[in-house]
């Protein structure tokens, strides 16, 4: 599907009003987990769209194009909204936790076995096995809080049992700042892998900024501020990979080209009939949001959307599903390794004493009892003695197949365990 070739519906005519707006609610203990995990991640790219077009209007002194995208704007504000308000009111914090972090997994891993940028797989892969670990580290707190099983949550489709640990994932913030593509050269695939791995990480660190004080204790409290600073290191990992250079209006036209993309994934993979309509119905309001971007690369830089995307077939459809054998591989290969300077990505082994990570290490980490993520793990072994797990086989990291006790040095001390290197597509 190409979607400038599509008709689409003016951003005037997809106004609604407050009675269309008010969405039903879908049933927390009947949803497919992918429905969730479809409708967190359109709440993350309209979510990301706004604030694009935000930041657009306060670097914009034409009023006449403040205006067009602003009229946009509210067409995408009508929509994040009632994408959100499908959410129901007696999911708890934490259970929709479950469903952020399961698709953090799902879809970086789905993600980085379709790119074919070597540097942006990388980025795909490493941060992988960090919300990996977040998924376990959140699903034992609500176990052990709320008595829900997180295993029906996510249906058994992704497994839940340590990644990199997270005490692991604290990192100075020089070495979080990746090599960025250039979308005029890059493959129209890796533009959108870009685009979207970020808005949905900044959704999750933003659900975390925002949820944090509202967790139900003040273990919880501390584990949701422990890895919203996480997330802030991933968005940084993630932003820095999308072309810096581009401009305004030409990262415009992208957004719109991506979020018709996502909705149109997410039509196509979506069983369920009343959401599904919801994406065909902002699908074709995507397109006329499209076609206006395009209009206004034309009018005020005399670009035409060719120029900028010249092939704009969509690719093959984005599709949420398990990624079971996918996370083990990178978890059996890459557990051991943080990133550096200049790009790079190293085994702790192989970083010299006074590396940036081990001086950031020493700030955040005085002593080991201090970190919630390790905490939450050590309070739920002194109630059931192992951890809750859900595995369809051991874990490939035999540092952290131990069930009662929890591993705080693989992937921030040396030799803890054994890594080979990340692999390529190409």
């Amino acid at each position: 599907m190409n979607p400038f070739k599509e008709r689409g519906i003016a951003p005037e005519r997809a106004l609604q009003s407050f009675c269309e707006m008010y969405p039903e609610s879908y049933n927390k203990k009947t949803v497919d987990p992918y429905t969730k995990t479809r409708i967190i991640l359109m709440n993350g790219t309209e979510f990301e769209a706004n604030w694009f077009s935000h930041q657009f209007a306060r670097h914009c002194g034409d009023n006449e194009l403040r205006r067009e995208i602003a009229l946009s704007r509210e067409v995408e504000k009508q929509q994040q909204l009632k994408i959100s308000l499908l959410k129901p009111i007696n999911e708890t914090v934490l259970e929709h936790t479950i469903g952020y972090e399961q698709l953090a997994v799902d879809l970086t891993a789905e993600l980085a076995k379709r790119e074919r940028d070597c540097n942006v797989k990388r980025a795909l892969d490493f941060a992988l096995l960090e919300d990996f670990d977040h998924l376990y580290r959140y699903s034992d707190l609500l176990e052990m809080t709320e008595g829900t099983s997180p295993e029906h949550l996510v249906g058994r489709y992704t497994e839940i049992m340590p990644g990199r640990p997270t005490i692991a994932h604290h990192r100075h913030p020089f070495d979080n700042v990746r090599k960025s593509i250039n979308s005029k050269l890059a493959d129209v695939q890796t533009v959108l892998d870009t685009m979207i791995i970020t808005a949905a990480e900044q959704q999750t660190m933003n659900y975390y900024m925002n949820v944090t004080n509202f967790a139900c204790n003040d273990l919880a409290r501390r584990l949701y501020q422990e890895i919203a600073l996480v997330e802030e290191e991933h968005v940084t990992h993630y932003e820095a990979l999308m072309d810096p250079n581009a401009t305004w209006l030409e990262m415009l036209l992208w957004h719109e080209y991506c979020e018709c993309y996502l909705y149109w994934s997410c039509y196509m993979t979506e069983g369920d009939p009343y959401v599904k309509k919801l994406w065909e119905c902002n699908l074709e309001a995507e397109i006329g949001h499209l076609h206006k971007a395009a209009e206004l690369l034309q009018k005020y830089e005399g670009k035409s959307w060719e120029q900028m995307i010249p092939c704009a077939d969509f690719p093959a459809p984005l599709s949420l599903h398990s990624n079971i054998e996918y996370v083990r591989d990178v978890l059996a290969n890459t557990v051991q390794f943080t990133t550096g300077k200049d790009n790079t990505y190293e085994k702790v082994e192989r970083l010299p004493a006074d590396a940036d990570f081990y001086r950031f290490q020493k700030i955040s980490i005085p002593t080991v009892d201090c970190v919630p993520s390790h905490n939450v793990i050590d309070a739920y072994l002194r109630r059931h003695r192992t951890d809750y797990r859900f595995e369809v086989a051991e874990n490939p990291i035999p540092a952290l197949r131990n069930r009662r006790c929890d591993n705080v040095e693989v992937g921030r001390v040396p030799h803890a365990a054994e890594s080979t290197d990340f692999k390529c597509n190409c």
